[in-house]
């Protein structure tokens, strides 16, 4: 018989043992390996939305705040700014190009984003039906929006006040669905774009007199700028910060900041799972060498019938070997399975988490499982190794 054949049956000979040690060592793998694809993928996320901003400028706050509801449209904004201020700070030498967003309401969760056509360009978006909006009250929706509120091209739709859903409706002045968008997998697939007229209009009651043009409001949410030359790095955003009433934060540094304060979590959670693993490892072991001690008068027997102390050795480390492999096997399908679960079920708002991709990363946590395997094996290998066939037979 085959050394692999022989490290199988002896697993199969105690299921219920094995099975335990293959579910513990999964656990720890697929934990392991879900927390690495949502990691990498929300960096990626969180780099990818970013890319092509320099600075976003608004009101006064917390800068990490004013990225995550300008940039990434996840938190609530820290104020309004004058348009007036916005474009006078776009005509500034350093910088070379501005998108304004004006924000306020939503629809059906998701928000309404009042802006120019280079908000567009800036994710390279591509229309899949329908065209750009051109007048007030006309509304382009990213692919998601589409798919889930159900509106197609010439419908119209209330917004609600507000940035979450539930809030009062503008019954009173309907947005026209003119454009959908095909799916990029950026930020512009949860939003729903329109001009920023349609944001002012749909606010007019609401404007001050210090913030009106003949009745109209002339506030928006947010500027993002893209640099002209690198000397702006240094020298804009100190001077919006130190001379004006705005507040200038850099994305980049954001989002690192962002990262950082999730890592606490998430290294907990690796903790976590390098638990998981080392009782799996020290569960196998203790299972492996109560095996060997029931089987060594089946030892010496093989051994008398030929078999080296090298076959010995090497059957036991196979049978570790083998429910590490597949216990890693196990986990990863578990990790994955997981993250596409998670992603499918939306429980990731502005992550498509999906466990349909593979990271080289993995590659080092299979080794790690295999590895696990051969050192809970060895000493119970070494035990085989050193059978010593003429005490065990003659205790007989």
């Amino acid at each position: 018989m085959n050394l692999f054949l022989l490290a199988r049956r002896q697993l199969l000979a105690r299921p219920l043992h094995s099975a335990l040690n293959l579910l513990l060592l999964a656990l720890g793998i697929a934990t392991i390996s879900l927390l690495l694809l949502f990691s990498r993928q929300l960096e990626d996320k969180l780099l990818h939305t970013a890319a092509g901003i320099d600075l976003v400028v608004g009101a006064k706050g917390s800068p990490l705040q004013l990225i995550l509801s300008s940039v990434y449209h996840a938190d609530i904004p820290t104020g309004n700014i004058a348009k007036a201020e916005a474009d006078k700070l776009a005509r500034h030498p350093l910088v070379a190009s501005s998108i304004p967003l004006a924000l306020g309401d939503n629809l059906q969760g998701f928000r309404i984003v009042g802006t120019t056509p280079d908000y567009l360009q800036l994710y390279g978006a591509k229309l899949a039906q329908g065209r750009p909006w051109q007048v007030s009250m006309e509304a382009v929706l990213g692919a998601k929006v589409a798919q889930r509120s159900g509106l197609k091209l010439g419908e119209e739709f209330a917004s609600s006040h507000g940035l979450a859903a539930g809030g009062p409706l503008h019954d009173d002045n309907r947005y026209q669905v003119v454009g959908i968008l095909a799916p990029s997998g950026s930020i512009l697939d949860e939003l729903v774009l329109t001009d920023l007229q349609s944001v002012w209009d749909m606010h007019e009651h609401h404007a001050s007199e210090d913030d009106a043009e003949d009745g109209k409001p002339r506030d928006i949410t947010a500027l993002l700028i893209r640099y002209k030359t690198p000397l702006a790095i240094l020298a804009l955003p100190r001077q919006i910060n130190a001379e004006t009433a705005l507040q200038a934060a850099s994305p980049a540094m954001e989002a690192m900041r962002l990262l950082n304060i999730l890592g606490f979590g998430l290294d907990a959670l690796r903790a976590f799972a390098a638990v998981l693993i080392f009782s799996a490892a020290l569960s196998l072991f203790v299972a492996l060498y109560g095996n060997l001690r029931e089987r060594r008068y089946d030892l010496a027997v093989m051994r008398l019938l030929g078999s080296s102390r090298w076959r010995l050795f090497a059957s036991v480390l196979l049978e570790g070997l083998l429910l590490a492999a597949a216990g890693a096997a196990l986990g990863l399908l578990l990790g994955h399975g997981a993250a596409e679960a998670i992603g499918r079920a939306g429980l990731t708002p502005g992550l498509n988490l999906t466990g349909l991709i593979w990271l080289k990363e993995e590659a080092a946590l299979l080794l790690l499982a295999l590895l696990v395997g051969v050192l809970a094996a060895l000493l119970p290998a070494i035990h085989a190794w050193r059978t010593d066939i003429a005490a065990l037979l003659s205790e007989r």
